[in-house]
């Protein structure tokens, strides 16, 4: 019996120690080159380092998330399919519409990763300088300007759908697979405005294919420390940020759980790591998995208070 016992003790052990044997699918849930898939490439290389076994990003976009955060909920749950998502898939989406996973019974949360401020853009064909300038031509154009969004019911839909709350702008909200798929509407002008992720906007505002007007975040951006806060610009309201963490599917063993949280947080402390995130605007975070589930629920109460306000609803 004492044998049997510590057999069974020491399993959970010898799995902790042997895992990972081989490579690591991260699925992210929407297109390259969007702050998702920005945050959860540079994570991925530098577990890859600390692991030691590859992890491969795999990109799943579509229905603004729920593709890929679905196929990644009915993953075997054995440590090799882990997802990187974002506020949009798992406290956005439960207040939006009936999801075909449970953002939280359906996953084991592993760690909050970062968070990432998102800035108001506007075309560069627009002749407006500044925030209440945009605010002044959309109010003097009445239901001729539209927003992009990487899809109906993410942060970035919310977040226009919030400034025409505040705003009383008439402007119409224009759906894409991915953010990055509508800059080149908003390069042209047939895109007037879009709350993108820092992370994914400062290629194209540098290249002039977006003007940023305001950063929503709590204090300006070392990256554009010439563009204010929508507080600053006149919107104190404006509190909704975004947050990107990653996940296994539920019944993934306890430990290899840990190991993941572990490593992850470990990675996020790293010099090399925090260079990267600060070159594009996302602020490494690293909790409990306790915490990150707190955050997922907290939030997802105050945007179902937008959701409800805004009348959203997903056809």
């Amino acid at each position: 019996m004492r044998i049997l016992l510590a057999v069974l003790v020491a399993l959970p052990l010898q799995v902790f120690a042997q895992y990972p044997q081989r490579a690591i699918k991260m699925i992210v849930p929407f297109p390259p080159a969007g702050a998702t898939d920005i945050v959860g490439r540079i994570v991925a290389q530098k577990l890859t380092e600390r692991l030691g076994q590859s992890v491969v990003v795999e990109n799943r976009p579509g229905a603004g998330g729920t593709i890929g955060s679905d196929i990644a909920a009915k993953s075997a749950p054995d440590g090799y399919t882990i997802l990187m998502a974002t506020s949009s898939t798992h406290s956005v989406g439960p207040a939006l519409q009936k999801l075909p996973y449970d953002p939280i019974k359906d996953f084991a949360a592993i760690t909050h990763v970062a968070d990432v401020p998102n800035v108001l853009v506007v075309s560069p064909k627009l002749p407006v300088a500044n925030l209440k300038e945009f605010i002044g031509y959309a109010k003097a154009n009445p239901g001729k300007l539209n927003f992009a969004s990487s899809g109906m019911g993410t942060i970035v839909h919310l977040n226009g759908e919030f400034f025409k709350m505040l705003t009383g702008v008439d402007i119409v909200h224009v759906p894409y697979k991915g953010t990055a798929l509508s800059i080149p509407d908003l390069a042209n002008g047939s895109v007037a405005m879009l709350f993108d992720s820092l992370a994914s906007a400062m290629p194209n505002i540098k290249s002039g294919s977006a003007k940023p007007l305001a950063l929503n975040a709590p204090r300006r951006s070392h990256l554009l420390p010439d563009v204010p806060t929508l507080a600053e610009a006149g919107l104190p309201a404006f509190d909704r940020y975004t947050w990107f963490g990653m996940f296994a599917p539920a019944g993934t063993p306890a430990d290899i759980v840990r190991r993941l949280q572990a490593e992850t947080v470990a990675a996020l402390k790293a010099t090399d790591l925090r260079e990267r995130f600060d070159a594009v605007g996302a602020e490494p975070v690293g909790s409990t998995s306790e915490q990150f589930v707190e955050r997922i629920r907290s939030d997802g109460v105050r945007w179902a208070e937008v959701i409800r306000k805004a009348d959203v609803k997903v056809q």
